[in-house]
């Protein structure tokens, strides 16, 4: 629809159309330089906003992949059996704010650097997206984050520089992946280019590098120690980061998200994470931006 249709639409003026568009609160696009609005994504936007949102038995989650946060879900879908929908689908970090800021999902997980970047660098990609303001940041938990190698290599290197060498395969990430991040600083601080690794493949999340490495179609790839426990291989710890969940205030208060936060918080989680190393759950559920 044009301005002047979804303006007739919604009984609106256009002046207060061209507001909404400002504000990023109305699904819009730009089409040779017109604003343009799909029908459906304003009736989903009607439906949502009506008295705090109506489409309260869903949760649809992307971003970045995590096997804790895999495994959760998995298990809380099965709980609810048919009574709402729980879906998480791992995109990579920038995908995932995305498709949030097209309201194709109602959440995004996300990791963007070392845990103590993450109050700054965290919210500096968010304010890319024109509805930011209307975000919130939830941390679901810190995670240790490094290279997931191969079982028979850890024993013929020194440190993970020696896996820069032509000579070992890569599994890299999509561009826009934290993963891929992480790879491409730890190549800066050696001042190599990413050409200069041999790369076999690109994973699109955690769970597929490592499932590469493991069917040996590589040798090394970024990603986290959950991720190499869960498939059985060696981990090179570089450090920890946190894993937050940007999404809409007006889905921060659903009793779904709510009850995923508990479920983060529970003794079984607590111990799901210690079988697979590399978290820390203390801050889970603990709002860490957009409380202004």
């Amino acid at each position: 629809m044009s301005v002047k249709q979804v303006a007739a639409y919604l009984q609106l003026n256009e002046k207060k159309v061209y507001t909404l568009v400002n504000e990023g609160k109305i699904p819009a696009t730009k089409i040779t330089g017109k604003w343009m609005f799909p029908q459906e994504l304003v009736d989903k936007w009607l439906l949502d906003s009506a008295h705090g949102g109506v489409l309260t038995d869903r949760l649809i989650i992307a971003g970045s992949d995590d096997p804790l946060l895999f495994r959760i879900i998995n298990q809380f879908a099965r709980d609810t059996v048919a009574h709402a929908l729980l879906s998480y689908t791992p995109t990579g970090t920038r995908l995932g704010l995305e498709l949030l800021q097209a309201r194709r999902v109602d959440a995004c997980g996300l990791h963007w650097g070392p845990n103590n970047e993450s109050h700054n660098r965290h919210p500096a990609l968010m304010s890319q997206f024109p509805q930011f303001r209307d975000w919130v940041l939830i941390r679901a938990f810190r995670r240790e984050h490094g290279l997931i190698v191969a079982p028979g290599l850890i024993d013929r290197i020194k440190d993970e520089t020696d896996l820069f060498a032509p000579a070992y395969r890569w599994a890299q990430r999509q561009p826009g992946a934290g993963a891929q991040r992480l790879l491409l600083e730890l190549l800066g601080k050696q001042r190599l280019n990413p050409d200069v690794l041999t790369t076999s493949l690109i994973a699109l999340s955690e769970r597929e590098a490592a499932a590469a490495i493991a069917m040996d179609q590589a040798d090394v790839a970024p990603g986290v120690r959950a991720a190499a426990t869960e498939f059985g291989l060696a981990f090179i710890p570089c450090g920890w980061e946190a894993f937050d969940i940007a999404l809409p205030r007006r889905i921060w208060f659903r009793r779904l998200f709510q009850d995923l936060i508990a479920r983060l918080k529970s003794e079984s989680c607590a111990e799901l994470a210690t079988s697979f190393g590399g978290y820390d759950l203390t801050s889970a559920g603990e709002l860490v931006w957009g409380d202004e």
